[in-house]
This record gives structure tokens, sequence and C-alpha cells, in this order.
């Protein structure tokens, strides 16, 4: 049986009509005749594999409706998220199905687009709605399958699975892009977008917050914590000695913070980045008042390749270019004696992080974003503060 391109493109235009903030998802989609695959699914690299025996059987509605939700899958990038919840079993497969099925279908009831053939909602598996498919993987109440979505859904290979087609890179730049339509979209027709996919572009695009109050605002924050504290020492003579002649009291001492600061000098981190965290080192230590007292640097990329104890930023120096490990680098931050009571991380982002935060260490990530590049799937751990750092030049745009 051949497959109805005609249909296909009907519905395909059926469902940008609908939803136009999906149009450059929905035809980044690569349509492919799969007979021996029983249904209509996608898979990691954004093919959509169509048995023509099922694309007969729906109409132009429906299957621009099924399309929908098929590219909900891949942009929210439900695979990618299949392996963090460690989506392996036949039998969790299928749960995974259900679950992202109605994190998907929750934001389409409004308007009235839900697949015939993939109804599954909160409810149908005895949750409340709102909630993201992990929720419903872990506690939604067990039930069968009505769709099989495919490997893009759940990251599970199928034997019709394309090897070539859109990579992660470029898949995830086309998400970045469909997160802007939506957002110009719903700013042209405000409360015509669902709020489940108004959040998901909400953490795909970058903050509008001024980093560089942030970055300030929690680098004194965390300097005040430490300096604000007060201790006991015999070091010198207590003001109130006089009172007391015949006993040693202690005086007070507030501790003067030390700060640390561990600079990515990975491949990843050519001279424009390279120079914008100098620019960072700069401000850090006018800002947070720090000048006088001097900032540990440490040039990091597995390694660390040199600590220097700095009062400007032209007194850094900076050596690496390899592969990138900022973890390394907190490690030996927090072995620095004295011991720092701030490390603030100055990255791109691509690095691994350690499990586990330095002891009576506060730490401050600042990520340097290119290209508009987002943070969240970097991987920053809870236990540190992220602040995004704008790329100047497309800031500025």
């Amino acid at each position: 049986m051949v497959l109805d391109q005609h249909k296909v493109a009907a519905a395909r235009l059926w469902a940008t009509a609908r939803m136009p903030y999906l149009a450059s998802a929905l035809f980044a989609m690569t349509i492919k005749s799969e007979p021996e695959c029983h249904t209509i699914a996608v898979d990691t690299t954004w093919h959509l594999n169509a048995d023509p025996q099922q694309v007969d059987h729906l109409s132009v509605e429906d299957l621009g409706k099924l399309l929908i939700h098929l590219c909900g899958h891949l942009l929210r990038d439900h695979a990618k998220r299949a392996g963090q919840a460690k989506v392996e079993e036949t039998e969790s497969r299928e749960r995974w199905n259900r679950a992202t099925d109605a994190e998907l279908n929750d934001d389409l009831v409004d308007d009235d687009v839900i697949p015939t053939v993939a109804p599954t909602l909160p409810s149908d598996l005895g949750c409340t709605d709102g909630r993201l498919a992990e929720h419903y993987f872990h506690h939604g109440e067990p039930g069968a399958r009505r769709w099989d979505c495919g490997s893009g859904c759940d990251n599970q290979p199928r034997p019709w699975d394309a090897s070539d087609g859109i990579g992660p890179g470029q898949g995830q730049l086309l998400r970045l892009s469909v997160a802007g339509d939506l957002h110009r979209y719903a700013g042209m027709h405000p409360g015509t977008v669902p709020g489940g996919w108004m959040r998901w572009a909400q953490e795909m695009l970058p903050s509008r917050i001024d980093w560089r109050r942030v970055l300030a605002a929690e680098i004194r924050r965390s300097v005040a914590s430490v300096s604000g504290n007060v201790d006991y020492t015999y070091r010198r003579p207590s003001r109130r000695q006089q009172s007391a002649p015949r006993v040693v009291l202690p005086a007070m001492h507030r501790p003067i913070p030390n700060v640390a600061i561990v600079c990515d000098t990975s491949g990843s981190m050519h001279e424009l980045l390279v120079g914008r965290a100098l620019a960072e080192v700069e401000g850090i230590l006018s800002r947070a008042g720090l000048r006088q007292t001097q900032v540990r640097v440490l040039a990091v990329d597995t390694n660390v390749h040199a600590v220097t104890r700095v009062s400007r930023a032209t007194q850094v120096e900076l050596a690496g270019g390899g592969g990138t490990d900022m973890g390394a680098g907190i490690t030996a931050a927090a072995a620095l004696r004295p011991r720092p009571s701030v490390i603030i991380v100055l990255t791109d982002g691509f690095t691994p992080w350690p499990t586990a935060a330095p002891k009576s260490t506060k730490v401050v990530v600042g990520v340097l974003r290119q290209n508009m590049a987002p943070i969240g799937h970097f991987g920053v751990p809870s236990w540190a503060r992220c602040v995004e750092i704008d790329d100047p030049l497309t800031a500025a745009s």
C-alpha cells in the first residue's frame, strides 16, 4: 500500500494553521513510509515513520492532531528525558509513553487538538493536571498503551528508525527557534497559547534578567554571610580586658572572606569568551569590594594549570586549552588554604559537575552564554547558584 502523501501534506497544513508557532518543527519532520511499523511515530532524528494503512484510517484532521502530538514529543525532548528516567524495559517504555502523552494532551484539551488514537490524559492515570511526564511515570496508575509514539518518545530504537536526519545539536537549535516563535505569537495573540507550552518556552529561552545585578547580588550575599560572622580570638587583647585584669578575655573577630574564581580555559572557551571571563573577573573584584583583599583565580580545563592571587583582572594567568571539568577546579579551590568562603565559577557550561557541594563554601556559577544557547541542559547542580551571563552581541540585538 502506498503512503498518501497528499493526505499527510494536508494534515501538516491543518496542524500549522491550528498551532502556527509549531510550524518550524512540523515542517522539519521528514515523512517516511514504513508499512512494517504498524503505527505513525517519530524517531530521535525527527523522522515521521508512517504505516500507509494507519494513515488511510485517519481523517486529515485526526492525522493533523497526531502530527501536533508527535511534534510535541520531539520538542519537549521526551527521548532524552526517558534516558534520565531510566526507561528501558517494555513495561516501563509503555508507561513512559502514556505519561508523556498525558503531559502533552493536558495542553491540547482547550484547543480540541487531542489525537483520537492517543487520547491519554492525566485523569486517565489517576493524576492531577499540570504535571510533567516524570510525575505521571512514577505516580500514574497502570494501564495499556493506546499508541506507540516511537523512539522519539521513549528513546528505545526501532528497526525502522533512520540513521540520518536532525542530530541533537540541530534539534536543540530548532527547539530554540520554536520557543522564540511561540513567544512572539503569544505577544501578538495573548491568551491563545496553552500554559504548558508557555512554560516550556520560558525554560528554553534565555532569561531577560540583568545578569550583572544578579551576579553582583549573589556575590555580595555570599560574602556578607561570611564577613558578617563573628568569632572569638586570643590573638589580640579584648577591649574589656581592664574590667577583669586577672582573666584573659578573648576579643571579637570578624573574618575577611576569601574568594576563589575558577575560570574555564578549556578548548571550547575561545578568545572572545576568555576575554569576557576576564571582564567578569574585573567586575567581580570591583563590585564586591574585594580589590584590596586579593582574590585567587584558578585556570582550569580538566586540570588546574595556574593559581594566581590577583587584585586586578590583568594579573590573571590563563592556561589550558584541553577538555573541560569544572569539578576539578571546584575541588582544587576548596582545597586552598585558607579555604575560600565563596567559589565563583566562570564557564561556558559544557562541563561535568561534582555530585556534592564543597563543605562550608558557597558556589556561584556564571555561565557565559553563546549564540543564545540556554543553560537548562548544562546540569548546574542545585547546590550552586547559577547566573546566566548574556553574550553582549546577542543581548544588544
